[in-house]
């Protein structure tokens, strides 16, 4: 069967090993597949990882490294269940991960090993151990919970699947287990079902099971039912059954049947099972999958074979269902991933035509909504119908597959059969059933609804609308609104009928939601008719609507002109205004017309609200010369100054601001009115306040605007008009706008006008920002010359930027009345001598005393000695003095003095400070020079008074007498000033006793500095006279230090021998001892050995080591001998003077061991190495030990050393000692020495020692070792090494290690032992890594034959693996090629074939290389060779096998060329097979190449279905030479894919009177009618021309064929024709020709079928007509009667109101003013009537 025509199909959705997956995890036991939604690979290589495979993204695999057991994917999330044993336990550890949110939900420790699990819901785990099944849920913490114990059946059964149906009440575990005895091929299934209520399980027999449930007819429970299968043997024979049973039967409900079907399984697969169960609830088929690949498939309801074919040539082991698409995926051992999906387009006609089973085709039409058997559903509904059976009927139809018979044909052939009384309609029968179906169609909820609102019953409505039962429509809509408009209003949106939702929400007066639902569904209302709609009622209404509006996307559909002007139309300014103060608040260059407009339409109406609008500033794009216009003449002129931009109209504007006062007083007036401040309206003083201050601040602004030129010209033209009205208008102005102006402009505009008023006012704003200095001093000015003087005043006292000088001038010449601001100057800026002289001079003494002692006393100085120059009297002088007191800074006030020569005129002062206990240094220092002029006992005040200054009294001493500058320098420690006099004075014994008394540091390096030209005097006071006279140690101390510090050793020795080596209070120091000997050492060393004998006090130890450091060797000696420092001492005779004799001969002298052990270390260093150990040992020194085995080894002294390391070994326990003796026992052979030892004690490392006496070469004493600590590896090796190979295997046995099992098989092999060889080699070759290694080294010796024999040896080993199966093969192909077919076929599934497969290549064994090929699935290359290499490798039926597998589609014509060359007979046979593959058009054109066409033609014929043109032509073409016309008819028939019109011309002409039949057949098929005609009326086949002159439908045609029979004479084919071409011929024709020709006759039956046919049409054209107007009538009384009830109702209410509207008529807007009423509608047809245009009636405003 083709497969397009298969019911179910397959395809290949996936191949695992294209992502990546390595085959050998195609299995079971690695991979997963829960859903149709994930599978899950688990991968052990090259490392641990599971892949996750997404099926909607197969192509990007998720691999993450985890190391686990098993891993499983949630059907439907993306949450990974892992499970790992724990090693060492029976126990597993079970995780559960959120992949996404990468985080741990739930883990558990289970206590007994996991066989088997499989997530059976998507939050419920089973899991299957070896004696019970638990279930685990994700949710919360809940452990595993027991659900039951397995049954015996399933002991050692190995569980291949476990499942739970919808309701998780019933639960099957399903195993397999090997065959009976007698057959034990055929795996044995087990199944255990277990009722959760029941708590019982039952064993039963099968393979495969799946849930489902299934509604039985007159239950509204579904039923559960279990499908199963198995395949038994019993009694010899194979029984293969299918079972479906309802599990748990309703009582009292109708239940399922139990079914059964048979298993068929054809001879081939005769040990074949069921693996899996897939149950299709799209379609309610069962999905049967054996594992080797076959696929049965039934129908759940009766158990009836559906369909079977094998799906996959290779094992399957894994299926999961395809939920959303009705089939299955299954996993096969190749990798592939198939689904199978049920031909929509097929199954139908497959169960009805190729199975006959007409009922579940239509079934399964129904069930699956599938296409196939309309034909037979409608057969069937109009057979229920005939007989009555209206009910089944409209079941039947409710369930018609694609809805074939829910058509208004249907309804109306319900609507037709008479009501019986009593009962329900068969209509509202047919629309229940459709109801308790699903959703109506459009034409059915119309239908329905009409019948509901004929009753009145809108509430049925209302529900089944709420219930998405109907379909909504606009005429639905349109029929609803005559009894609910809200109704039809909710019908309309979801209809989507936007016109009519706008216009009900126009009638609404819900306009915003006309604009939210437009663009929702992307509509465009006529927003112009809208908002004029809305304008005649509701005009704020309409503002808001035009907002709304402007705010869309897109922008406004209505202009924003013509929107105002709609609302200017109406007079509506302030709707008008606020719509574009709204929209124009974006303030766009595009909206300056509407800028201006609303600025001049408000101008001229509302001058208060356009000047609102401009003060807000939201508009800058509008036309300002027109705006400045208007604005004047409404009497706003600061926005008409504003405005203008000529300088002309600004100065006219601006000079006349007397006349804006009274239109501002208004406004402010108006804007106070607006505030509510009635207080202030009765108050002008106020309000003319008000306006003056809003006059001033909006001129201000005005200015701001101007150029600097226009600035400047209108303040001229102000101050010109009204200097002393403008003048604070124009102060105001340079005060704002100063920068841009210039200060400099400013201030010439009132210099120029001499309003130094103006001046001041604008200066003393700008002040405090400026820092120039002329602007500082012109405020000044001003501010004087206006009287400021308080201002004057604080500006000198404050400001730091004027000019001193000239504002000093300034003010003198001004002669104030008042000299503070001339003091503020003097005293600030340093003036104050030519202040006291102005001061003096014009007779301000008062000043003279306030500035001193109010002012700034500081100053005093400067006053007294200005007054002193200008001769004031001493009595004035003093007081101001006295008057001041302590405030006076008295030594700026002794240097006035001191300059003059006037200093006694302080002398009474400075006393009377001094009895008031002033310690103010500069008044003693006064005093004291008083004194010392005086020569008044100056020594006594220089030692006494504390207070003064030592350096200022010291210098004013220098040249009066040096001995008084000493003695102040000395009391205030006056270093340099002390030591520059006594140097300049030649007084040495002073400073050097200074010096030492001092003890300072500084002073010392200064005074023995090289520089110091005076440095030796000193030196000589300082040893003769200033150090033997102190008893100080500190003083001492520093003297020592300072000429350590100043590098002077010799005079530092000479000072030193004369305080140590003579009596003296410091001669038994010892640090004088130390430094002592120290400066020798550096600067004397010939003196040293002297002071060592001499000197006892001293630091031995430190100063050796600074002799050694000085190498002063033997000096050092002699300190340590001296201090018994003998280890220094000896280090010295051995680091230093380098005599090893001298250092013995110092050993045996002292006996101490550390001095025996520094002498070995030397003597070691030196090479002595049996010297060394000799001392080492005389020393009992074990620390050297490394040393020592070193230097012994290079001497090879292992004698010496052997006594050496049992002395250590008394000391210490190390490894290292232990194992050097070892190695020196084995180095002298004293191998009983080393047996004796290693029994002993030690803590030796034996493996080192070992190894190293192997390396070199040490064999015998290595055996030893080895045998002892049993390192059996190395123990072999070392017995190759002495040839004792028997010893080497049974060491090597036991070491059981590949490296050691190589060596000894290796040194076997080169030994010729090769017996003991290949014991080694069974043992290696069982390692896949040393496999090649041992059989290259066999050959590379050419050891064939003992290699083929050990591979051989090793096949029956229990770790035989593929390698040794390979290797063999291998081996077999090199060089035993007669037994390398057999060892393939017997191990082919334990090879590797690749490495097989190379190896007969390069051997040229080609039908073993065709055969590894096919079992590598390698059909390309098997095929490949199988043509290049037929000779030897050809087989047909195996070439067929291969050829349909082979992916290249090449192959496929490369197989048609070698058949065609090497086997012609079997080609058709060849070409059947690839029928499904390959392209037939190309086979053909191959064979027509080849000239063999005919050679294919079987191959043609069964191909020919796919319609191929190059199939057919050459069909036809061989069909044609043949004279085949049965054949080529029936060809042309059923293929018409071919050069039809081409054929048509080759056979017109045949001698053969049928193939121009055909001829004229095909002319017909191809339309082409005239052709086809002549043809048969050529051939006289008149039959075949009347039926194609009939299919042709041409009239022309139809006559000229009549006429052509009358010529002819042909009466009969006349009369024929008329009935044949019936209704293409016209009457009056017919019976002119019969009448012209007499064959009335032959005319006369045809006329009388003409007649009734017309004469019945007549009458159907009256009977509607009558109907028509039985109508019109009806419905003309019905509007009588309507106008009756209207009338009614207008008499019982009051003349001024209206009548009620009545149902389904539109109300007016007043009394009789409506439109008039709808012409009639279209009535016939089912449409309820329709306003004209689509628009509900609207009331008139007019």
């Amino acid at each position: 069967m083709a497969a397009a025509n298969a019911p179910i199909t397959m395809k290949e959705a996936l191949t695992l090993p294209s992502i990546g997956i390595n085959p050998q995890f195609i299995n079971f036991t690695h991979v997963t597949m829960e859903s149709d939604k994930y599978i899950c690979v688990r991968e052990t290589a090259p490392q641990n990882s599971v892949v996750i495979v997404d099926m909607n993204m197969p192509n990007q695999p998720l691999r993450r490294p985890i190391t686990a057991d098993s891993a499983l994917m949630n059907p439907n999330s993306r949450i990974l269940a892992l499970k790992a044993q724990l090693q060492g336990t029976t126990q597993d550890h079970l995780q559960i991960f959120n992949i996404e949110m990468k985080a741990k939900v739930k883990s558990y420790q289970m206590p007994e090993q996991v066989v088997f699990w499989k997530w059976i819901t998507p939050k419920l785990l089973g899991l299957v151990t070896q004696t019970s099944v638990y279930h685990w849920s994700i949710e919360g913490e809940s452990e595993p919970v027991k659900m039951f114990e397995r049954t015996a059946n399933l002991a050692n059964n190995q569980i291949i699947n476990y499942r739970c149906d919808p309701t998780e009440k019933w639960l099957v575990l399903i195993g397999i287990a090997p065959g009976s005895p007698e057959r034990p091929q055929l795996v044995k299934g087990n199944m255990q079902l277990y009722s959760v209520d029941q708590q019982r399980s039952q064993a039963l027999e099968a393979h495969a099971a799946s849930f489902a449930q299934f509604k039985v007819p007159g239950n509204d429970n579904p039923s559960v039912l279990i499908s199963f299968a198995s395949k038994t043997l019993n009694a010899g024979q194979i029984i293969s059954k299918l079972h479906v049973i309802e599990l748990g039967a309703q009582p009292g409900k109708p239940s399922f049947t139990k079914k059964q079907a048979d298993l068929f399984f054809p001879p081939d697969f005769a040990d074949d099972f069921p693996v899996a169960m897939q149950i299709s609830h799209k379609y309610n088929l069962i999905y049967v999958i054996t594992k080797l690949g076959l696929l049965f498939v039934y129908d759940l309801e009766t158990a009836t074979a559906v369909y079977r074919n094998r799906i996959s040539p290779d094992p399957i082991f894994l299926t999961a269902e395809a939920t959303s698409l009705g089939g299955f995926y299954a996993i096969n051992r190749r990798g592939q991933v198939l689904l199978a999906t049920v031909n929509e387009q097929t199954i139908v006609n497959f169960v009805s035509g190729q199975l006959n089973n007409l009922e579940l085709a239509v079934n399964l039409a129904k069930r699956g909504n599938l296409p196939g058997a309309e034909k037979l559903v409608v057969e069937r509904f109009h057979e229920l119908f005939a007989q009555t059976k209206y009910k089944e009927a409209a079941e039947l139809a409710a369930e018609s597959p694609q809805g074939i018979l829910r058509t208004p044909d249907t309804v109306a052939k319900f609507q037709s059969v008479p009501v019986q009384a009593g009962q329900t309609p068969p209509l509202l029968q047919y629309f229940g059933t459709l109801l308790t179906r699903g959703k109506l169609n459009a034409f059915e909820s119309l239908e329905l609804s009409r019948l509901v609102v004929n009753q009145n019953k809108k509430n049925l409505l209302e529900n089944w609308l709420a219930e998405d039962k109907l379909e909504c429509s606009e005429e639905l809509g349109d029929l609803v609104k005559t009894v609910d408009n809200d109704l039809a209003l909710k019908i309309y949106i979801k209809a989507r009928a936007t016109p009519k939702v706008v216009a009900a929400f126009a009638e609404r007066r819900e306009f915003d939601k006309i604009l939210i639902y437009s663009k929702q569904v992307g509509y465009t209302p006529d927003y112009l008719f809208l908002l004029q709609t809305i304008l005649r009622t509701d005009p704020q209404g309409a503002v808001n609507f035009a907002l709304m509006m402007s705010q869309m996307e897109g922008g406004s559909p209505v202009d924003y002109n013509t929107i105002t002007d709609l609302f200017l139309q109406r007079n509506l300014i302030r709707e008008a205004t606020a719509f574009l103060l709204d929209v124009l608040k974006p303030n766009l260059p595009e909206h300056a017309f509407l800028q201006t407009k609303v600025l001049e339409i408000n101008l001229v109406t509302f001058p208060n609200v356009a000047d609102a609008i401009l003060a807000n500033g939201m508009f800058s794009h509008y036309d300002r010369p027109r705006i400045a216009q208007l604005c004047e003449k409404a009497g706003l002129y600061v926005r008409a100054l504003q405005h203008y931009t000529e300088l002309p109209d600004i100065k006219r504007v601006i000079v006349n601001t007397h006349a804006i006062e009274p239109q501002v007083c208004s406004h402010f007036a108006w804007v106070l009115s607006s505030l509510c401040v009635c207080y202030f309206q009765h108050h002008k003083l106020f309000a003319s306040y008000l306006f003056t201050m809003w006059l001033l601040q909006s001129l201000v602004e005005f200015f701001g605007t101007l150029s600097r030129e226009w600035a400047l010209e209108c303040m001229k033209d102000l101050l010109l008009a009204n200097l002393r009205g403008n003048l604070q208008i124009i102060v105001q102005v340079a005060k704002e706008y100063c920068e841009q102006l210039g200060v400099d402009s400013c201030i010439k505009l009132f210099e120029q006008f001499k309003s130094y008023e103006g001046l001041y006012f604008f200066l003393g704003s700008y002040l405090s920002s400026s820092e120039d200095p002329e602007i500082h001093f012109k405020y000044i000015e001003a501010a004087a010359k206006t009287g400021q003087i308080k201002e004057v005043e604080r500006v000198t006292r404050e400001s730091n930027f004027y000019d001193a000088e000239k504002t000093k001038n300034f003010l003198m010449e001004a002669k104030l009345p008042d000299a503070r601001p001339l003091i503020n100057v003097c005293d600030r800026f340093g003036f104050v001598p030519d202040l006291t002289h102005y001061l003096y001079t014009n007779n301000m003494l008062r000043y003279i005393e306030g500035y001193v002692q109010k002012v700034n006393p500081g100053n005093a100085p400067l006053v007294v000695g200005q007054l002193l120059d200008d001769e004031c009297p001493e009595d004035f002088i003093k007081g101001l003095i006295l008057s001041v007191r302590s405030l006076l800074p008295v030594e700026p006030l002794v240097d006035e003095c001191e300059k003059r020569n006037r200093l006694r005129l302080l002398t009474q002062f400075l006393e009377h400070l001094v009895s008031e206990g002033s310690q103010d240094v500069h008044v003693h220092n006064a005093l004291g020079k008083i004194i010392i002029d005086s020569n008044n006992n100056p020594e006594h005040f220089l030692t006494t008074n504390p207070y003064y200054d030592s350096r200022v009294v010291g210098k004013y001493c220098e040249k009066r007498d040096p001995t008084l500058a000493v003695v102040a320098y000395r009391r205030g420690q006056c270093d340099d000033e002390l030591i520059n006099v006594t140097n300049k004075n030649s007084l040495f014994k002073l400073q050097a006793r200074y010096v030492v008394e001092r003890m300072d540091g500084d002073l010392w390096a200064k005074v023995l500095s090289p520089d110091n030209e005076y440095r030796r005097q000193l030196i000589d006071q300082v040893v003769s006279t200033a150090l033997p006279e102190s008893k100080s140690p500190e003083q001492v101390s520093a003297a020592v230090k300072a000429f350590m510090t100043a590098d002077l050793p010799h005079e530092l020795i000479e000072l030193l021998e004369k305080i140590v080596l003579q009596n003296s209070a410091f001669s038994g120091n010892f640090n004088l001892q130390n430094l002592l000997i120290l400066t020798a050492i550096k600067a004397d060393p010939s003196r040293v050995m002297d002071y060592v004998n001499r000197l006892d006090n001293f630091d031995g130890p430190a100063v050796g080591e600074m002799a050694v450091e000085a190498q002063l060797y033997e000096e050092a000696f002699a300190i340590f001998k001296k201090f018994n420092l003998n280890v220094q001492a000896v280090d010295v005779l051995l680091d230093n003077i380098h005599s090893i004799d001298r250092a013995v001969e110092f050993a045996f002298r002292v006996e101490e061991d550390a001095v025996w052990s520094q002498v070995a270390k030397a003597q070691l260093r030196e090479g002595l190495v049996s010297d060394a150990i000799e001392s080492f040992i005389r020393a009992d020194d074990a620390t050297q030990f490394l040393d020592v085995i070193r230097a012994a080894e290079d001497a090879n002294v292992y004698h010496d050393l052997v006594k050496y390391l049992l002395m250590v070994r008394q000391k210490a326990k190390e490894p290292k000692v232990d194992s050097e003796l070892i190695y020196a026992y084995a180095k002298i052979d004293r191998l009983s020495d080393i047996e004796e030892f290693i029994l002993m004690p030690n803590v030796a490392n034996l493996q080192n020692v070992g190894d190293r006496l192997f390396d070199e070469a040490l064999y015998e004493a290595a055996k030893i070792i080895f045998a002892f600590i049993s390192n059996w590896a190395k123990l072999a090796v070392t017995l190759v090494k002495l040839q004792q190979f028997q010893g080497a295997v049974d060491a090597a046995r036991k070491a059981n290690s590949a490296k050691t099992w190589k060596e000894v098989c290796f040194a076997c092999v080169d030994a010729e032992e090769f017996r003991l060889a290949q014991i080694c080699g069974l043992n290696i070759i069982v390692q896949v890594d040393d496999l090649e290694e041992v059989s290259e080294y066999y050959q590379n010796r050419g050891c064939f034959n003992e290699l083929i024999s050990l591979m051989e040896s090793g096949l029956g080993l229990e770790r035989a693996h593929m390698g040794i199966f390979t290797e063999l093969g291998v081996l077999y192909a090199r060089y035993r090629p007669e037994k390398l077919m057999e060892h393939i076929k017997l191990f082919s599934t334990r090879l590797n074939i690749p490495k097989l497969i190379r190896a007969c290549d390069e051997q040229q064994h080609w039908k073993e290389l065709t055969y590894l090929y096919i079992q590598y699935d390698e059909f390309d290359n098997a095929a490949t060779t199988i043509m290049n290499h037929s000779p030897e490798a050809w087989d047909h039926m195996q070439f067929k096998d291969v050829i349909v597998k082979v992916a290249n589609v090449e192959l496929y014509y490369k197989a048609v060329h070698f058949y065609l060359q090497e086997h012609p007979d079997l080609i058709n046979d060849v070409l059947n097979v690839l029928a499904l593959r390959v392209d037939h058009a190309r086979v053909v054109d191959i064979m027509r190449k080849a000239g063999h066409l005919r050679l294919v033609k079987p191959y043609m014929v069964a191909v020919q279905s796919n319609n191929v043109s190059a199939v057919n032509e050459a069909l036809n073409e061989i069909y044609v030479e043949e004279e085949d016309y049965d054949r080529l008819r029936e060809s042309i028939d059923l293929h018409d894919n071919f050069d039809q019109i081409g054929l048509a011309q080759k056979i017109e002409k045949h001698e053969l009177l049928e193939m121009r039949r055909v001829a004229a057949y095909i002319y017909k098929k191809a339309g082409r009618w005239k052709q086809s005609i002549a043809l048969s009326k050529k051939d006289n086949l008149y039959k075949d021309a009347m039926e194609t002159a009939s299919q042709s439908g041409d009239r022309e045609l139809a006559e000229e064929l009549l006429v052509y029979f009358i010529d002819q004479g042909k009466k009969e084919c006349f009369a024929s024709c008329l009935f044949v071409c019936y209704d293409l011929i016209r009457a009056d024709i017919v019976l002119e020709l019969a009448w012209m020709h007499n064959m009335i006759d032959f005319a006369f039956p045809y006329l009388l079928q003409f007649i009734r046919e017309y004469t019945g049409k007549v009458d159907e054209l009256v009977k509607d007509k009558i109907e028509a107007q039985n109508e019109v009538k009806v419905k003309e009384q019905e509007e009588k009667d309507v106008v009756a009830q209207q009338n009614m109702y207008a008499q019982l209410l009051p003349l001024a109101l209206p009548a009620p509207p009545m149902p389904g008529m539109g109300g007016g807007m007043g009394g009789g003013y409506g439109p008039p009423p709808p012409p009639p509608q279209m009535g016939g047809l089912g449409m309820p009537p329709m306003p004209p245009f689509g628009m509900p009636p609207m009331g008139s405003s007019y």
